[in-house]
């Protein structure tokens, strides 16, 4: 598998390179299995499969992130409130044994709109990378990411993984199709994000899905318009959307684990 940045559509049926910042709009819904097969049929006129997916078996490749939250899980906190204005950070990294680069990533939600800022890592030690000083030759948008580690004084949490297939529209200028499987985690207070696949439980808490679902299907489009072929989708199989944070489907067993329980999260042996 290809250890590059993972690409995105343009018109045209090619590819081009991931923007640093995206702003957009994400549809989520959870489906059966057996319906991913349906639902790839019926988009198959307008996109294609990602780079990612064309060279993997079955068209799954995995994806894993690294979440980081402050002392106080605020990112958590306001991500479970329902706050308007929030934002979780991550560093994401591809296949079952990822190498360089990594990708640091900001994820701002403002309402319905979805603000990512993705800057490139090219050194192994994370840690340094991210507490440590700036870098001449480091990407300018870890400045960005480094200023909010510092400022909440965020550290790793967990550690999340799943098995995704991807599809890029060729008829819009920016419109992707995923479908997420086997949504893993596993508790990571190390600035490591390569997971232990054998230390990873899986998400499949069952508030977390409809019932009889298990895979979750994403529709991410510009924010000014969505195309009129994912409208007619959502219709067709009169898809129902919801909320999934896979940063909080990890979060949670992860917490109960270390011994805090229930909202807000209060620590078990005493003060949080």
């Amino acid at each position: 598998m290809s250890r590059a940045t993972p690409p995105v559509g343009v018109p045209g049926g090619k590819q081009a390179e991931m923007p640093a910042v995206l702003q957009r709009y994400e549809l989520k819904y959870t489906i059966p299995r057996w319906q991913v097969a349906e639902v790839e049929d019926f988009i198959r006129p307008y996109v294609f499969m990602d780079a990612y997916s064309e060279r993997c078996e079955g068209g799954f490749y995995r994806v894993n992130s690294l979440y980081l939250d402050s002392p106080d899980l605020l990112f958590l906190r306001t991500r479970i409130c329902g706050a308007q204005d929030r934002f979780n950070m991550r560093v994401r990294t591809y296949g079952e044994v990822p190498g360089l680069p990594w990708f640091a990533e900001i994820k701002h939600k403002s309402g319905e709109t979805v603000r990512k800022t993705r800057a490139v890592i090219r050194d192994a030690d994370l840690e340094d990378v991210l507490l440590g000083a700036a870098r001449e030759w480091e990407d300018p948008k870890l400045a960005e990411y480094r200023h909010h580690v510092l400022t909440y004084n965020a550290r790793p949490w967990v550690q999340t993984s799943y098995q995704r297939k991807a599809f890029i529209s060729h008829c819009d200028d920016y419109a992707r199709v995923t479908f997420d499987i086997g949504l893993e985690y596993a508790p990571q207070e190390r600035f490591d994000p390569t997971p232990n696949l054998a230390e990873m439980a899986p998400s499949d808490a069952e508030p977390l899905y409809d019932p009889e679902t298990s895979v979750i299907l994403e529709l991410k489009c510009y924010t000014s318009y969505v195309p009129s072929w994912m409208l007619d989708l959502i219709r067709c199989f009169d898809l129902r959307r919801r909320g999934f944070s896979k940063y909080t489907a990890g979060m949670i067993p992860t917490l109960q684990r270390l011994g805090y329980d229930g909202f807000p999260f209060e620590y078990a042996g005493g003060e949080f």
